[in-house]
């Protein structure tokens, strides 16, 4: 692989939110990371959280070269970005690579918007669940882990885009220590929806029931970590600490379980009737689900 070809498509991305953003609190208000040019006219992938609610957004190339950049979309069933840069970024576009043929082992690299990257290999393949009402049918996860994730480029020893880096974690190594490792969101994800997003801003379909409700699986349990304020289930009572334990008729099974028969229910509106466990005691409490999107600053379309 030529790394230092690769190294030339991925950009700095530095982002401004209103104090008085939904996502202000939880994401801060200046969110740096990086993103990766995949189209010649200067369209810029990143992962969504660096640039939702953002009111500027700045492009830093490698040559030090500070452009800006207009949010096109952010999608919150994939977590992907798009900004478009509104002055020429002379970079040359990643291809993608099939992620779905990517392989346990395989080596890969991890490059950020600096200049630093970091030679690792896959090391899972497999579905994670996000606390903040996030799914994925099949993560790609990746060891060593860079210091610098939000929005660094996968790519394969072709030099092809696998995804796009969303978290560090921790994983339990073999001799029982934890490892750091990426969680990074497949680019095959992105292709169905790709024309959506530049042309409307979003995927065409009716949007996710979601409730504004950060929970984390804990032996199997549904536990209720904290809950976003003036959000759906804020409204309804659900409170931290609560224990979910059955939606309409079906018992939870995990956290991932519990995101799928939440979105079963229908689209954003639908009322979620879910039993909980508080102190002790059984209680059932009736959500009217939200769309998401309606809590956040919009971004426009040029």
């Amino acid at each position: 692989m030529n790394i230092d070809r690769t190294l030339r498509s991925v950009v700095a991305v530095r982002s401004t939110i209103p104090e008085d953003a939904f996502t202000a609190a939880t994401l801060g208000t200046r969110r740096e990371g990086s993103g990766v040019v995949i189209r010649e006219n200067g369209l810029v992938l990143t992962i969504g959280y660096l640039i939702t609610e953002a009111e500027e957004v700045w492009l830093t190339t490698h040559e030090g070269r500070i452009v800006p950049g207009h949010a096109l979309a952010y999608d919150q069933e994939t977590g992907f970005g798009l900004v478009q840069a509104l002055g020429p970024l002379d970079m040359p576009a990643l291809k993608f690579a099939d992620a779905t043929r990517a392989s346990v082992g395989d080596p890969v690299v991890m490059a950020d918007g600096v200049g630093q990257f970091v030679e690792a290999n896959i090391v899972a393949k497999q579905e994670f669940a996000g606390y903040w009402e996030y799914l994925l049918d099949e993560a790609i996860f990746t060891a060593p882990a860079h210091p610098s994730w939000g929005g660094a480029a996968l790519v394969d020893t072709d030099g092809k885009l696998l995804g796009i880096g969303s978290l560090h974690l921790q994983m339990a190594a073999r001799n029982g220590e934890a490892a750091d490792i990426n969680m990074v969101v497949p680019i095959d994800i992105l292709l169905p929806i790709l024309d959506d997003l530049l042309n409307r801003g979003k995927v065409n379909k009716p949007p996710r029931p979601w409730l504004g409700a950060y929970s984390a699986e804990s032996d199997g349990e549904v536990v209720v970590m904290s809950v976003a304020e003036g959000g759906p289930a804020a409204q309804a009572g659900l409170r931290r600490g609560d224990v979910i334990s059955e939606i309409r008729d079906g018992e939870v099974e995990g956290l991932a379980d519990f995101y799928r028969k939440v979105w079963e229910s229908g689209s954003a509106g639908a009322e979620i009737p879910m039993r909980v466990l508080r102190d002790g005691r059984e209680a059932w409490l009736r959500i009217k689900s939200a769309d998401r999107n309606s809590f956040l600053r919009k971004p426009h379309l040029q």
